[in-house]
C-alpha cells in the first residue's frame, strides 16, 4: 500500500495566474465531475526525496494509469475497483488493493461532492491557488489527499497523498489533454497481468 501511495503522488511546477481567487468546494467538485478523460505528463516526488516521471491517464469514474519512465518503468493502475502495482523488475503478479482504501478514490468516484459528510478537513487559499485536503470520514486511517487547484480556468495542478504512517508522495501534473479517447485495456488489470 505504501508503494502505491508513494507511486500515486506527483509534484508539479505551477504557472499560476496573477489574480486568482479561492475556489469554492462546489466549483472544484463540478470541475472534477466534468473531467471524464485526460492524459498528461507527471512528476512524482517520493517520500524519500527521489523523483520519478511518467504519463498519467485518467478515465473517470474509477480509472487511472501511471506509466513510469525508465529507469523505473513501473506501472500503477486502477480499474474494476482495484489498484494494481506492477513492478517492472519482478516476475510476480501485481500487488493489489481496493481503490476504496486509497485517497485517490475521492477524486475518481462517479459523483464528487467535496461538501458532503465532513470529507474536507482543510480548504485554503495562498493568493495564487486553492488547496483542499480531504479524507474518507468513515476511514481516516486510509490516509488523506491534498489537492492544489488554480482558476481561470479551474485546473488540478498537484496532489499530495499522506498515508496512515505520515509518509507523503507528491504528484505534479503537467498540462492535461482532456477529452481524449482512452481504450479500456489501459485500465484492465487482468489483461495487463496476462501480457507481462
Amino acid at each position: 500500500m505504501k508503494r502505491f501511495i508513494a507511486t500515486a503522488l506527483l509534484g508539479i511546477s505551477l504557472a499560476l495566474p496573477a489574480q486568482a481567487e479561492k475556489l469554492s468546494l462546489n466549483a472544484i467538485s463540478n470541475y472534477l465531475n466534468g473531467l471524464q478523460t485526460a492524459k498528461g505528463a507527471f512528476t512524482q516526488i517520493n517520500g524519500d526525496g527521489t523523483i520519478s516521471t511518467g504519463t498519467i491517464y485518467i478515465k473517470r469514474p474509477g480509472r487511472v494509469r501511471f506509466e513510469y519512465n525508465p529507469p523505473e518503468a513501473s506501472l500503477v493502475m486502477a480499474g474494476g475497483g482495484q489498484v494494481a502495482v506492477f513492478d517492472a523488475r519482478s516476475n510476480q503478479p501485481p500487488e493489489q488493493y481496493p481503490l476504496s482504501r486509497t485517497p485517490l478514490s475521492i477524486i475518481l468516484q462517479r459523483n464528487v461532492n467535496l461538501a458532503q459528510a465532513q470529507m474536507v478537513t482543510g480548504h485554503g487559499y495562498d493568493g495564487t491557488s486553492t488547496t483542499v485536503t480531504a479524507q474518507d470520514p468513515e476511514n481516516p486511517d486510509y490516509g488523506s489527499i491534498q489537492m492544489v487547484f488554480t482558476d481561470s480556468p479551474v485546473e488540478l495542478r498537484q496532489w499530495v497523498i499522506t498515508d496512515n504512517a505520515g509518509g507523503q508522495t507528491t504528484v505534479v501534473l503537467g498540462d492535461l489533454e482532456k477529452g481524449v479517447t482512452l481504450p479500456a485495456r489501459l485500465f484492465n488489470i487482468v489483461q495487463e497481468a496476462q501480457s507481462r
